[in-house]
């Protein structure tokens, strides 16, 4: 299970029978508040966010030291991650969106090498078309489409990684 002490907020749903390996299935979208869905490996999935914010005595690479942390629990606590998929994001808003992002994605993808788990990006484009029906749905009707599914995110970035999880299990089963 999730440990308690992870600042996230979860809902859990029970989907319908999945074929799983034995390890837990994890999707996240990347951020300074990072939305993250779980698939464990009994069928059941776990999602919430979790704040990277930086207090102001942090020194600038502390963020990404507590992410690789997070994820370690994370795998931990999941009794080992089989997969990690992530939204691929090819446009940013600002200079400082592209740079935190691409500080997450480094460490995602050196902490997945390091620990032998498989990775994929998703574009934005993939997961609005799959989830929604259309490419270029907006933040509201990704939550909406979300909702309909039967959960419940807190906000649009527990919604998108919900989205990327049943993305990942309805085109991979689950698994790579």
């Amino acid at each position: 299970m999730i440990a308690t002490s992870l600042p996230a907020a979860s809902n859990e749903i029970v989907p319908p029978a999945v074929t799983l390996g034995s390890r837990a299935i994890l999707s996240l979208d990347l951020g300074t508040t990072t939305g993250w869905a779980m698939q464990l490996a009994g069928g059941m999935i776990e999602s919430g966010t979790t704040s990277f914010r930086p207090s102001r005595y942090d020194g600038g690479g502390m963020r990404y030291l507590r992410f690789r942390g997070w994820l370690a629990n994370l795998a931990a606590d999941a009794a080992g991650i089989e997969a990690i998929y992530f939204e691929e994001v090819r446009h940013h808003n600002g200079t400082d969106a592209a740079h935190l992002y691409g500080g997450f994605l480094a460490t995602l993808t050196a902490w997945c090498e390091q620990n032998n788990i498989p990775y994929e990006g998703v574009p934005v484009g993939t997961i609005k078309r799959h989830i929604t029906g259309k490419g270029n749905a907006d933040k509201g009707a990704v939550v909406a489409a979300v909702r309909a599914r039967g959960f419940n995110p807190a906000d649009d970035n527990e919604a998108d990684a919900i989205a990327i999880l049943l993305w990942a299990i309805d085109t991979h089963g689950g698994v790579r």
